[in-house]
């Protein structure tokens, strides 16, 4: 089993502990990325896991390209180039006060990439699955048209598309997005999203759902799922259900729907108490991806995947470093935290 991953891997700085931007003069640094999140949980399972991307050829760049590897990500596609290393800090939030997140990535190498700089038909040799996320097309530039090459060929190859939508406002409009996004999807198989990025891309709303209130219609999600399938003829669409009680305490559960089948599969729900909630949206994702290449059935694969995503809230940092053990482990009941001798 071969995966590719296309994306932006970032420098992460954030405040130890709870401290606020504006009280600490420490920032623990790491590094981390939403398709790169989903490389490293994939290569964890023994997947034989790539990351594409572009990176400055200095020594941040090569921490970056380091800290993928020491997971056994390969790196070898990665394009060397540019001057900036995308940065983001992160504010933990506790209780009532949610987490923060400030982006200094503009002009970053990857934003800055050409299509002629990535040989898709060589980095897709022998692949069978590959994973983007609406971020990448998202930074501007050619990056729309770089995923779309990697699309092709991908269709011309039989190899599976997945995509998660993942919308940041703060990065396009909506109209933008679904612009962009819509042509893209056309060419995906596998679309993972949650309620808001269905209804800020494409329209489509989970009308008696607040899950800021608890309040979470599975009719409404089913219905969500539906319509995305049938706009963009996705085999299946995985929609993650997370009730925020509050920054350190969520609700977090899924759904699958195949298209084919036209059959519906819910996740058990989990009570979480947040560590790191940064990456769990892309440890849900590398979770499916296993799941389906190891060919196990729907309700299965929904069930890993939210398990995987569960345990990732306690883990500190973007990746997700659980092996496919405990995460079953957690599916057939270890949930309790008792130590383990």
């Amino acid at each position: 089993m071969k995966t590719v991953c296309f994306g932006e891997i970032m420098l992460r700085l954030n405040p130890q502990g709870y401290t606020r931007f504006i009280q600490t003069d420490t920032f623990g640094a790491t590094y981390g990325g939403g398709e790169a999140n989903v490389a490293v949980s994939l290569a964890n399972y023994g997947v034989d896991s790539a990351y594409v991307t572009k990176l400055p050829a200095h020594e941040i760049g090569q921490a970056a390209v380091n800290s993928l590897r020491r997971y056994g990500v390969d790196t070898k596609d990665i394009v060397r180039g540019g001057d900036r290393v995308g940065i983001y800090y992160l504010e933990t939030g506790a209780s009532q006060r949610p987490s923060k997140v400030i982006y200094d990535r503009a002009y970053s190498a990857i934003a800055l990439a050409k299509r002629d700089e990535f040989d898709w038909e060589k980095i897709l040799d022998g692949a069978d699955w590959f994973h983007f996320t609406g971020i990448t097309p998202a930074l501007g530039g050619e990056l729309p048209e770089i995923c779309m090459d990697a699309l092709k060929v991908c269709r011309k190859k039989g190899i599976t598309t997945s995509c998660d939508l993942n919308f940041r406002k703060n990065l396009w409009s909506s109209e933008k997005a679904g612009k962009v996004m819509g042509e893209l999807m056309k060419l995906v198989d596998v679309c993972i999203a949650n309620e808001e990025d269905a209804e800020k891309v494409f329209g489509i709303k989970a009308e008696n759902t607040d899950v800021d209130k608890g309040v979470v219609s599975r009719e409404d999600y089913k219905s969500v799922a539906s319509q995305l399938a049938k706009r963009f003829g996705f085999s299946r669409v995985a929609i993650t259900l997370r009730t925020s009680i509050s920054a350190n305490d969520n609700i977090w559960g899924a759904m699958l729907y195949d298209a084919k089948e036209n059959e519906y599969f819910f996740s058990r729900s989990y009570n979480i108490h947040i560590v790191d909630r940064v990456g769990g949206g892309d440890s849900f994702g590398g979770g499916l991806i296993y799941a389906s290449l190891v060919g196990k059935k729907p309700q299965d694969i929904i069930e890993f995947a939210v398990a995987a995503s569960c345990l990732k809230h306690t883990i500190i940092g973007d990746y997700n470093l659980v092996s496919v053990k405990e995460v079953e482990g957690l599916i057939s009941g270890g949930g309790s935290g008792r130590v383990q001798r």
